[in-house]
């Protein structure tokens, strides 16, 4: 027998009460209708569906195990769309940007030196046809040496335009430096942004030690530039200065010894041989107050006269006979003399004027010193100096010995 549950007895004696209170009160019904639903129903089947259920809801639940290789699989790991991962793409074409540039500049850096080097060869392959010719002796303005001459002489035109090439090359350089500079500096400050994810902050590392190595780059080929401009220029001065040389030996069909590259007498000083004239008192009259007496002219003294003095009074002056002359004989006396050449330029006219009179008689001279290592005077005998002259009226050089 089933034991009914308090729900269903409490509904038993409501049921129980109603049916007392109906035959109380009324009289005429005797018996109740046992084909209407009873109240009261006894039964073995089993609980409807409608009973509430279990309070204990059947047991404990049991959660799912969580492996580390659950953690550390692929999905964790799947590609999300990021702000920072949209700032690194943007990054990475200004990278990619930047080492396209840097290699450019690279070949053209290169490019030019091999032209350097080429116009560098054919240069001393002329100057070396010509110095063999005059060597071996030759006629003067042979053409094919005039010739010889302007191909040199366009080689270093053209290098002189590598000089330009390569400035501009620096300003280039210096552009991409400040470029690399700026990139790196936003490489960096991306790493304090927020949303990012792990591989994010990988990336950004791999890219600041690739705009590093390009900026390492820049310096690099900045240093070369610089270094190129120094020694290309530095070349251009003094093979200009021998070209003109060289020009001079072609003209004359002669070597004339060792190069004047370096403007003999741009650091000569002033002489020492050239003595202040003595003013003496004439008989009859009045002395001159020493602060009334104009200022002494330069002049040679008596003990200094020179072994040859060249006026260049005119266009062309013809000097290297005597002059031969003169240091032979000199050299025969004294074989291990010493000489003096001296630039004598006069002082009378202006500032400009002297300084001009002062240029003339320096170039002057430098010619006459050719002259000197062409007849075979060795130029460690040569002391180079300069001199004003009050009387003189035009340029003049002077030679002593010592």
């Amino acid at each position: 027998m089933r034991i009914l549950s308090k729900t269903s007895a409490q509904s038993l004696l409501l049921g129980v009460a109603i049916l007392t209170t109906s035959a109380i009160g009324s009289s005429a019904l005797a018996q109740v209708d046992m084909a209407q639903k009873p109240v009261l129903v006894i039964t073995n089947d089993a609980m409807p569906a409608s009973a509430p259920p279990s309070v204990y809801g059947g047991g404990p639940m049991r959660v799912p195990e969580i492996t580390p290789d659950q953690i550390a699989s692929a999905a964790f790991f799947q590609g999300n769309e990021t702000v920072v991962g949209n700032k690194i793409a943007s990054l990475n074409n200004d990278l990619f940007a930047l080492q396209s540039r840097v290699g450019s500049l690279a070949t053209r850096l290169r490019d030019i030196e091999g032209g350097g080097r080429t116009l560098a060869a054919t240069y001393y392959a002329n100057v070396a046809t010509i110095n063999t010719q005059l060597q071996t002796g030759t006629t003067p303005g042979n053409p094919r040496l005039v010739q010889k001459l302007d191909t040199a002489q366009q080689s270093l035109d053209q290098l002189s335009n590598n000089v330009a090439g390569l400035n501009g090359l620096a300003v280039e350089i210096a552009d991409a430096a400040s470029v690399g500079a700026f990139l790196l500096e936003t490489v960096r400050s991306t790493y304090n942004l927020s949303g990012a994810i792990e591989e994010d902050h990988s990336k950004l590392a791999q890219m600041e030690d690739q705009v590093n190595n390009a900026i390492i780059t820049i310096d690099r080929l900045l240093n070369e530039v610089n270094d190129n401009i120094t020694r290309t220029t530095a070349y251009l001065s003094t093979e200009r200065n021998n070209l003109r040389t060289l020009s001079l030996a072609v003209t004359s069909g002669d070597l004339f010894g060792r190069s004047l590259a370096n403007n003999p007498f741009s650091a000569a000083p002033a002489s020492t041989l050239m003595q202040p004239a003595a003013y003496t008192q004439t008989a009859g009259m009045m002395p001159v107050p020493p602060q009334a007496m104009p200022s002494p002219a330069p002049t040679v003294s008596a003990g200094n006269r020179p072994l040859a003095k060249i006026r260049f009074d005119k266009a062309n002056v013809e000097y290297e006979q005597p002059l031969y002359v003169a240091v032979q004989n000199a050299l025969q006396k004294y074989p291990q003399a010493r000489f003096e050449l001296v630039a004598v330029h006069p002082t009378s006219g202006n500032a400009a004027q002297v300084a001009i009179e002062s240029t003339k008689a320096r170039r002057n001279a430098e010619k006459v010193l050719r002259n000197l290592t062409q007849m075979g005077l060795d130029m460690n005998q040569i002391d180079l100096s300069y001199a004003p002259m009050a009387d003189a009226r035009s340029s003049e050089v002077h030679l002593y010995i010592r």
